[in-house]
């Protein structure tokens, strides 16, 4: 688009799998990358063997994307700063870096979560402590399942800002052949549904531990959809942001994906693992659905809400519930119109 601003030169700070996926996708648009590792070995073998050493291994990454373990020289000269730190030490991270972020660029956040107690979503959270202009705050969401957009395979994802003008900038930034990036201005919206679906995706994953098969599976899908809606609604979200990509897209991805973190969580936790053991089987990658089933219940709770997938879900994480009493308590609620 004529007289649009682009971002050239693009800070990713976190090395994780979804950072060092998006800072690929960007350096395939053609933007200049710096990818900020906290650990100098992270760093140092992205700038001379172009591959994560912890994360997405078999990825390669290419040669205009830098890597540095300094975030001063990562965000030194920075057009646009992207966040891809987990949400739960987003505010944690935010204090270190929020003085070097430069000032009046796009941010744009990866994390998917509410914050645990101030039932902040992230894009609160980056703008209250990184002291950030909420039209200055982009959220990335949609179905993203971070190992087959590094393989370069098609998918779509929503950028969502207040400001319009805003997430186009980020959109044309980030625009490539295999990741077409669509803009939405309900910022609401796109964080409910990106930090529920982890909950829900729990939730089936459960349910696939059972040996349970696709009915319960779309039934979980589409019954959390609704439950998502309406907290999203009584929020001040549109109900057309949680029926498209950022809401049902990203529900059947993280749903149905064995590369879902969540929902492999969820199957260990099914088939007999404790929470701590089936956190360690997950080799150390966050699965955000445990902490969100917490923070999204407290929040569901505080708006009156009613959200059963949520809640059980959190039972099963932190109140001993098995799997298939969760099940059972769900078949088991009164009937209502759907």
């Amino acid at each position: 688009m004529d007289g649009v601003d682009v971002p050239g030169r693009i800070a990713v700070l976190g090395a994780g799998s979804w950072g060092t996926t998006f800072a690929k996708v960007l350096a395939d648009a053609g933007r200049e990358v710096v990818l900020w590792a906290r650990r100098e070995s992270v760093a140092a073998s992205i700038r001379s063997e172009h591959r994560n050493p912890d994360y997405l291994t078999t990825a390669a990454l290419p040669e205009n994307l830098d890597a540095t373990s300094d975030f001063d020289a990562a965000l030194a000269g920075a057009q646009a700063v992207v966040l891809g730190v987990p949400s739960q030490s987003l505010r944690e991270n935010l204090q270190v870096f929020r003085d070097a972020v430069p000032a009046g660029v796009p941010v744009v956040s990866l994390a998917k979560g509410v914050e645990i107690g101030t039932g902040l979503r992230m894009s609160e959270v980056i703008s209250s402590v990184g002291r950030i202009a909420p039209r200055r705050v982009v959220v990335l969401t949609g179905p993203n399942l971070a190992p087959e957009i590094a393989a370069g395979q098609p998918t779509a994802a929503v950028l969502a800002c207040s400001d319009h003008d805003t997430a186009v900038r980020m959109q044309l930034a980030s625009a490539t052949p295999y990741f077409r990036p669509y803009t939405i201005t309900d910022v609401v919206g796109a964080e409910i549904a990106g930090t529920g679906k982890n909950v829900i995706a729990l939730a089936c994953g459960m349910a696939e531990g059972l040996g349970l098969g696709l009915n319960t599976a779309a039934s979980l899908i589409t019954r959390g959809l609704n439950e998502l809606t309406r907290l999203g609604e009584k929020l001040g979200a549109l109900p057309a942001t949680l029926a498209g990509l950022a809401g049902l897209g990203d529900l059947v991805a993280t749903c149905s994906s064995p590369l879902s973190r969540n929902r492999t969580l969820g199957s260990r936790l099914a088939q007999g693992s404790g929470l701590e053991a089936a956190l360690e089987a997950n080799g150390g990658q966050v699965a955000e659905g445990v902490v969100s089933c917490r923070s999204m219940r407290d929040l569901a709770h505080r708006h009156g809400v009613d959200m059963p997938i949520t809640d059980g879900v959190y039972r099963v994480c932190y109140q001993h519930e098995t799997p298939a009493s969760m099940i059972g308590v769900l078949m088991n609620r009164p009937y209502s119109p759907e």
